[in-house]
């Protein structure tokens, strides 16, 4: 949040206590408790993530030996874990819920990262929501957001697309929707399909630059940037590569600005069939070019050819 921005809203829990105002040393407040967890590097996990966990009711989480596991590693023992994925979802959260109602504190992890990212979480925040049960973000390791910052591509707009559908029709017809989209796109991929879907994004989103990321902030960390084809041809002969895979795209290219003799040239065409008012709707939307400066060419290229 921007120094002096408003609050616009605060979920608060039935006490009335915000789960960000515990007291220090004291169990969380009731609510749901959105806590981000190392991608690779354990050192990764914030001190306010460990101290909610260590203290929570319940913890939600993908695959409770990942979430074991790292709860081993961290120290913290004791707390019961409940299984909440998409598999379940539908049948879990109606006990979560009724957890929360109760008054208890419940982390929600994913196996790692920032839950939520395609993952079914956010069923969860919204049935909370709908509710009036507290929810908040514990902020934390997003292997998105990591990659999106290692891969020398604009940042300062992106559209996350999770992951791609896995057969090549849906895959196509996914790209084709977000070919136009004026930002850097950001995807999950399986190893084993990324040759194939780096070959499809070149077809579908044309010659752009774009940077796989794998193993972030672990040992073997390894970002290849490059063009599409490339990187494509690189992965066909070098075969699926190991750990976890993010592929960023830069955005497409802008087109370069019409020049007069292109417009006049559209225009004459337009002016064939249509009133110099409609003329300049047609190619002002060809072109990108204001309206009100295409439809005084079109007005003197039409008294030009009436004189």
């Amino acid at each position: 949040m921007r120094d002096g921005a408003k609050v616009v809203s605060r979920s608060r829990s039935s006490t009335g206590e915000q789960p960000n105002e515990s007291p220090a040393g004291s169990k969380p407040a009731a609510g749901l408790y959105l806590v981000s967890t190392p991608i690779g590097n354990l050192d990764d996990i914030s001190l306010r993530a460990i101290k909610l966990l260590r203290g929570a009711d319940l913890i939600a989480c993908e695959d409770t030996r990942v979430t074991g596991k790292l709860l081993s590693l961290l120290g913290i023992g004791g707390v019961p874990l409940a299984s909440y994925h998409e598999h379940n979802a539908e049948r879990a959260r109606p006990a979560l819920l009724a957890r929360l109602r109760q008054g208890a504190a419940v982390a929600l992890v994913s196996d790692a990262g920032t839950p939520l990212l395609s993952d079914p979480g956010y069923r969860l925040v919204a049935a909370c929501l709908a509710e009036g049960l507290a929810v908040t973000s514990l902020p934390g390791a997003s292997a998105a957001l990591t990659a999106l910052q290692l891969s020398g591509l604009p940042c300062d707009r992106f559209l996350f697309a999770g992951f791609l559908p896995a057969k090549e029709g849906p895959r196509r017809n996914t790209l084709a929707g977000l070919a136009t989209v004026p930002a850097s796109l950001v995807f999950y991929e399986s190893p084993r399909r990324l040759a194939e879907s780096l070959a499809e994004m070149s077809a579908v989103l044309g010659p752009r630059q774009a940077a796989v990321a794998r193993e972030l902030t672990k040992l073997y960390e390894e970002v290849r940037r490059g063009g599409l084809a490339e990187l494509a041809a690189h992965y066909a002969e070098a075969g699926p590569p190991k750990g976890e895979v993010v592929v960023v795209v830069g955005p497409p290219a802008e087109a370069p600005p019409a020049s007069p003799e292109t417009v006049d040239e559209q225009l004459r065409r337009a002016l064939a069939e249509l009133s110099p008012r409609d003329a300049a709707t047609t190619v002002a939307a060809a072109t990108g070019l204001p309206r009100r400066q295409v439809y005084a060419r079109a007005v003197a290229l039409a008294k030009g050819r009436a004189e």
